[in-house]
């Protein structure tokens, strides 16, 4: 157990130095509400379309719907990290780059071990799960130039940017009763987002012009689910333990808004002079310790899955959010509701076999959706295709699994702005199911 606890600190050490960085990509669209929107799921559910509501296995964690943990029969330690190659187009410019970050850090297990039922010869209708998880909920990375000139004042640039962005330290609890799955995602949410117009004169003898704007975010944030259980085959499956049980899930989650406390701070700024010759700054105004508040938008999350064994899945999931909803008065701005429309599933050739292949999970999907960003009367919309291999591999004695996963997508405003992008995902999940057995003998 000590060996988890040790990697869970490291890497959420690891998580909260890289969050803190850039992340190498210039994105416009992240100067809108609290920035980029990250994908909430993990890896393995990001290549089957994000289906979140209603998918639920023995071994890998779902942190979007508590409702899931009372599932696993194993302490599950999950690491995400990805990586993005991007076109930003518009009709005149075109930009191009590589982006990486570690996604996510999740730790979930049964507070009951499976196998102390397996020593008692004893099947209990109650089941328990618990989560952590580190989450990534926004970020902001962008740099916005243009030159200009005036026969008085001469060459001049303008200057945007941003960066910063928001995060998520969440628990999770989770209980079964016979087919009944609830539970309740419990979240702190935290932040920091920096804004910059700066107005730079190529004549020396020019003040030139910067202001900034900071403002730290911070609140609590919950989540319910719900998921039952159809097992169209229970009869047949009780009989013969060698029959692979067909379910069916039907999943819900979500949260009404919440507020937040907003920390904000302003600074505004004449600066004389070159930085090789020496520069003089005049600080015109600057006011910190300014507070205010703001609310994060109401989500509701429904799906289904079609389970037949570990062979294969089949899932249909939607997710509306209330970005309507959405206030900062640090940074007032309107933005619009969202929806996501996603398919998915997993084919498992056959997990007994003595062929590596054959217990591959081959995972599909794909999804189209509404961001909440509108320029000009146009909503972004957003489309994309998932792929991905779940790659078992046995770590001290237990299985575990490596997803690796591809997605391809689109983000366009109409003709205005295009994002077209690939993305690379790597999961890294460890198994462990000696957490909390109760020993026989000593």
């Amino acid at each position: 157990m000590l060996k988890y606890l040790y990697a869970v600190t490291i890497c959420g050490i690891m998580c909260c130095t890289l969050s803190g960085q850039s992340g190498g990509i210039n994105s416009p669209f992240s100067r809108f509400g609290i920035g980029d929107l990250v994908d909430v799921n993990p890896i393995y559910l990001r290549q089957m379309g994000g289906t979140n509501a209603s998918y639920a296995d023995n071994y890998h964690i779902n942190h979007v719907n508590p409702a899931s943990l009372p599932f696993l029969r194993a302490t599950s330690f999950d690491i995400g990290l990805a990586a993005k190659y991007r076109t930003l187009s518009d009709d005149a410019n075109t930009t191009k780059g590589w982006s990486g970050k570690l996604e996510y850090l999740s730790l979930a297990f049964p507070l009951r071990n499976p196998l102390n039922e397996v020593f008692d010869r004893e099947v209990r209708d109650l089941r328990f799960g618990m989560s952590f998880s580190l989450l990534p909920v926004s970020r902001v990375s962008y740099l916005i130039s243009n030159d200009a000139s005036d026969e008085e004042l001469g060459e001049f640039s303008r200057d945007f940017r941003g960066s910063g962005g928001t995060y998520k330290v969440q628990w999770g609890n989770g209980v079964k009763y016979k087919h009944f799955y609830g539970g309740i995602n419990l979240g702190y949410v935290f932040g920091k987002i920096n804004y910059e117009r700066n107005l730079e004169f190529e004549d020396l003898n020019t003040f030139d012009i910067r202001f900034s704007n900071n403002y730290s975010m911070r609140g609590f944030q919950y989540n319910i689910g719900l998921i039952y259980q159809l097992v169209l085959n229970e009869e047949k499956a009780t009989d013969d333990s060698n029959v692979s049980i067909q379910a069916i899930n039907f999943g819900v989650y979500g949260n009404s808004a919440t507020s937040l406390s907003i920390d904000y701070e302003e600074l505004f700024i004449n600066e004389f002079g070159a930085s090789f010759t020496g520069s003089v700054t005049d600080t015109l105004s600057f006011e910190s310790g300014i507070q205010r508040s703001g609310m994060l938008p109401g989500q509701l999350g429904i799906g289904m899955t079609y389970f037949k064994g570990s062979s294969l899945s089949l899932s249909l999931n939607y997710v509306l959010t209330r970005w309507s909803q959405y206030e900062n008065e640090a940074n007032p701005e309107t933005l619009s509701d969202t929806y996501k429309l996603s398919f998915g599933g997993f084919y498992r050739p056959n997990v007994k076999s003595f062929k590596y292949r054959n217990r591959v999970f081959y995972r599909f999907g794909g999804y189209i959706g509404k961001d909440p960003i509108s320029i000009d009367n146009n909503q972004l919309s957003t489309y994309g295709a998932t792929m991905g291999f779940g790659l078992p591999f046995v770590y001290q004695r237990k299985i575990s699994h490596i997803n690796l996963g591809f997605e391809v997508g689109r983000r366009s405003v109409g003709t205005i702005l295009r994002e077209t992008f690939v993305k690379l995902g790597v999961g890294l999940t460890f198994n462990d199911d000696e957490w909390f057995i109760k020993r026989k003998y000593n």
